[in-house]
């Protein structure tokens, strides 16, 4: 609820500090005292829109604080959580309105937008009047009151998870068909292409290996010829090898009779011939590599021109071609697990929306049941408000699926009996809305109200009864929930748990004037309220039927 109230420097308030209490609070005050500027303060520090205008005449800036203490789990803390808030202490809400027209806002002292405020201040506090164009008479607001009427918040958030699955897997059946379309287009190609691949079985390093192996037998042709005449040289009858191993035996025959001379030559002729066997067997092996067979020759260019053509057309080095036939298989697996998975998503989906047309069947026919419970409660409330021939109904129409349904829920009255029903917002006048809200506010109070409801003249043209009847809702409302109110009606003010009175005081030696808040205590309340009865001249009579008001409602 919201426990104190600090205001400097708006309009005609200079300084003012409030504390506020539970059940139903009063503020009244002759017209013009300052009343509204209070409220427009307290929404100021809720995240209406700032003004230039209202900071006091003469000074830099305005300020307003509102101060609110709420057991844990309020809605209102998690909002404030979510902007990464410390909460532990309640929650300050507080704004700076400067007078050439920007603001800040400060929750518990810490800097936020003007909309992580409103969002905030809507958990904790709802401002009525005649004309407010808010709160229930906002149609959008409708279908979370009935939920929360008939104890459906749960069923509700149900349906809302299962409609976010729903979606979610629609949205993800339309991005895996795109990619199953888009795979299916190149599937004819991948197939082709992996098959190709696969028959060429791509060695590694065989290019490099085929085009040394044809080079070799390009030249071959050229090179034989002289492998044949060297090798007549080295190994014909011409060699010189018979004659050096000649050589070489003489001379072993004669090295024991000068070794020192004889060793050094045998040596090199040793050296000599085992040099010619070696360069025999490298020209066997040369001259067997010379000799091949043509039609190997064309087989190895077919290959490397198929290579090479493969290695153009999918635009890699020919290295590369395996790792590129595992790429197209990968994605020919992957078509063919994308398509079994859309087949199991469009199952889920099919599940899925089952479920929620389920919830939403179930959820519809419960907020009929409540929205009636609701209409007869409403009603109960309307014959002591002069309403009598008046009635509330909770209009519910189907409406394409959504996350909160298949319902379309508006709250329609029938002012007179024979009249056509309509919206609350276009049926009801002025004062009849505002009692109708009365009736729903006292109906709601527990279920789906914020913690502090403020009333702005709602009985603005009602005296007598329906005055009473009113001031009886607002205190059975401030019951459950803290409730202000500002009104004219003595009857009203005669209920108060607590009674300020707003009056305008001279300030600055008399130079300006400045709205003043006083506490009532019992007796000023007699006076106040039987100035309300009797207006400038307070009468004896006016003080004697203030005091039966304050006893009635004692």
């Amino acid at each position: 609820m919201l426990v104190s109230l600090s205001i400097r420097d708006i309009v005609l308030i200079d300084k003012l500090d409030l504390d506020f209490g539970r059940g139903l609070t009063i503020l009244t005050g002759e017209t013009g005292a300052g009343k509204s500027i209070l409220l427009d303060a307290f929404a100021l520090a809720l995240g209406a829109r700032g003004d230039g205008g209202l900071v006091r005449q003469g000074q830099a800036q305005g300020q307003v604080s509102a101060t609110f203490e709420l057991a844990s789990g309020h809605p209102a803390l998690a909002v404030a959580q979510a902007q990464d808030i410390d909460t532990g202490g309640g929650l300050i809400l507080r704004r700076v309105q400067l007078a050439d027209g920007r603001g800040r806002a400060f929750v518990n002292d810490q800097r936020v937008t003007t909309q992580a405020l409103r969002a905030i201040a809507r958990e904790l506090v709802e401002i009525h009047g005649q004309h407010d164009d808010r709160a229930l008479v906002n149609p959008g607001t409708h279908r979370q009151l009935v939920d929360a009427y008939g104890g459906l918040t749960s069923e509700a958030a149900e349906v809302r998870a299962a409609f976010a699955r729903l979606r979610s897997l629609k949205a993800e059946i339309a991005r895996e068909r795109a990619r199953v379309e888009k795979a299916r287009t190149e599937a004819d190609y991948l197939r082709h292409a992996f098959a190709e691949l696969t028959s060429l079985a791509v060695e590694p390093s065989e290019e490099l290996a085929l085009a040394e192996r044809r080079s070799i037998m390009m030249q071959a042709e050229k090179v034989a010829g002289e492998l044949h005449d060297v090798q007549a040289t080295v190994n014909g009858e011409h060699s010189p090898m018979p004659a050096l191993s000649a050589a070489l035996r003489r001379l072993e025959r004669r090295q024991i009779q000068a070794p020192s001379l004889i060793a050094p030559v045998t040596e090199a002729l040793d050296a000599a011939l085992n040099a010619f066997d070696l360069a025999g067997q490298a020209l066997d092996r040369a001259l067997r590599d010379a000799d091949f067979d043509p039609r190997q020759l064309e087989r190895i260019e077919e290959r490397l021109f198929a290579l090479r053509a493969a290695g153009r057309k999918y635009g890699v080095p020919i290295d590369a071609l395996p790792s590129l036939a595992e790429k197209f298989a990968a994605e020919l697996a992957a078509l063919d697990a994308c398509e079994a998975r859309l087949i199991t998503l469009t199952r889920d989906a099919e599940a899925a929306e089952s479920a929620y047309g389920s919830a939403a069947r179930l959820l519809s026919e419960a907020r009929k049941k409540a929205a009636a419970a609701l209409d007869a409660a409403v009603n109960a409330e309307l014959a002591p408000l002069k309403l009598d021939g008046a009635l509330f109904m909770t209009e519910i129409r189907a409406e394409a699926e959504g996350p909160d349904g298949c319902d379309q829920v508006a709250f329609w009255v029938q002012t007179n009996p024979g009249t056509k029903p309509g919206p609350l917002m276009k049926i009801a006048s002025g004062g009849e809305l505002a009692r109708f809200m009365l009736a729903l506010k006292v109906v709601l109070a527990d279920r789906g109200s914020a913690p502090t409801l403020v009333f702005d003249e709602i009985d603005t043209g009602a005296g007598g009864a329906v005055a009473d009847a009113m001031g009886q809702r607002l205190a059975r409302l401030a019951s459950r929930v803290q409730v202000l109110a500002v009104t004219h009606a003595p009857q009203v003010a005669a209920r108060a748990a607590g009674h300020f009175r707003i009056a305008k005081d001279a300030a600055d030696q008399g130079h300006r004037v400045a709205t003043r808040v006083f506490l009532l205590e019992m007796e000023s309340r007699r006076e106040e309220i039987a100035r309300m009865l009797a207006g400038a001249t307070i009468t004896d009579e006016a003080r004697a039927a203030a005091e039966r008001l304050l006893e009635s409602a004692r």
